[in-house]
């Protein structure tokens, strides 16, 4: 049989979770509800940016790109994680599968980018506060966030065009959703060398991006320590700590799994760890921008004196 022919036009199997009898529908129930607060949350944030006035900031605007972009990115895998809780497996044609292994990839790199430009706004407003919104201008902003996109699509080609070529023998794929490290294992051949590639394609993408984070907060925690008051420097410091936050969530989860080579843990190991940075780092990043941010909780006042007043109106 001819290998490539049969990579085509087989389906894979996503074996998902093993989960019996009661636990079964309440963890069907549980990821539903957490995924639709997902889109609720993170559907809230872009609401609330764009009818609050006062948070027209590049901050806030970066902040509701994240947002749409975990609309995207939680949908991407958790439909089919909820089609194996209800079935115990879930069939995915090869196109399919190779489609949401593209997707995926290119979202999970879209945010590790749109998170370091995210670091150079912050590191721009404490340290060039002067020259902020001459440097960070709506043209600007829109400009980052689209390059953000681009980058992330562009460098996910390289390892889903070269997993999508291999030939697979097998189709139980140990996972909920398409991913590199599970399909790797299933492929006739010897992958060896496609790991490395994959490696060091995400290990390039996302250490680079996080050692530029690294660097853009130490300057800023250079010039915080310079501040006069302790008032200051708190206020400074409070404007990172969500951002800082769900960079660690999103990257100690995600380097687990992919810096090295994708294959390098235990088979099933990886879906576990794929639940924080795929299922709920979306979910408390909503979570994690209002209830730690006090502009927010006033936007969140303002927005629902003004839509009491247009009732009373009505």
């Amino acid at each position: 049989m001819d290998l490539v022919n049969h990579t085509w036009t087989q389906n894979f199997l996503l074996a998902g979770f093993t989960t019996t009898g009661a636990l079964q529908p309440l963890a069907f129930l549980g990821t539903l509800c957490i995924y639709l607060l997902t889109l609720a949350g993170n559907l809230f944030i872009i609401v609330l940016v764009q009818a609050d006035s006062r948070l027209s900031t590049p901050m806030y605007f970066f902040i509701s790109v994240l947002s749409f972009l975990e609309l995207w990115y939680v949908s991407t895998t958790v439909p089919t994680l909820l089609h194996t809780l209800l079935h115990r497996h879930s069939c995915i044609s090869s196109t399919g599968c190779f489609v949401q292994l593209y997707v995926f990839h290119s979202l999970g790199m879209t945010e590790c980018y749109l998170l370091g430009v995210m670091a150079l706004d912050r590191y721009l407003a404490i340290c060039c506060p002067l020259h902020y919104h001459a440097l960070m201008s709506r043209q600007v902003q829109l400009w980052l966030a689209g390059v953000t996109w681009v980058a992330g699509f562009s460098a996910a080609l390289v390892p889903a065009s070269l997993t999508a070529t291999l030939p697979f023998c097998l189709k139980e794929v140990a996972h909920y959703f398409c991913d590199l490290a599970p399909l790797m294992r299933l492929a006739c051949v010897d992958t060896r060398w496609h790991n490395e590639v994959h490696g060091a394609v995400i290990g390039v993408a996302t250490g680079c991006n996080l050692v530029l984070i690294l660097g853009l907060y130490g300057g800023i925690l250079r010039a915080v320590l310079k501040l006069p008051s302790a008032a200051s420097r708190a206020r400074a410091f409070s404007t990172c700590s969500s951002h800082i936050t769900v960079v660690v969530l999103f990257y100690a989860s995600a380097f687990t799994v992919y810096v090295g080579s994708p294959g390098s843990l235990l088979e099933g190991i990886d879906k576990h760890i794929a639940l924080v940075y795929a299922f709920l780092t979306p979910f408390l990043n909503p979570i994690i921008y209002t209830l730690r941010n006090k502009e927010v909780k006033d936007a969140m006042k303002r927005v629902r004196v003004r839509i009491r007043t247009i009732l009373q109106e009505v």
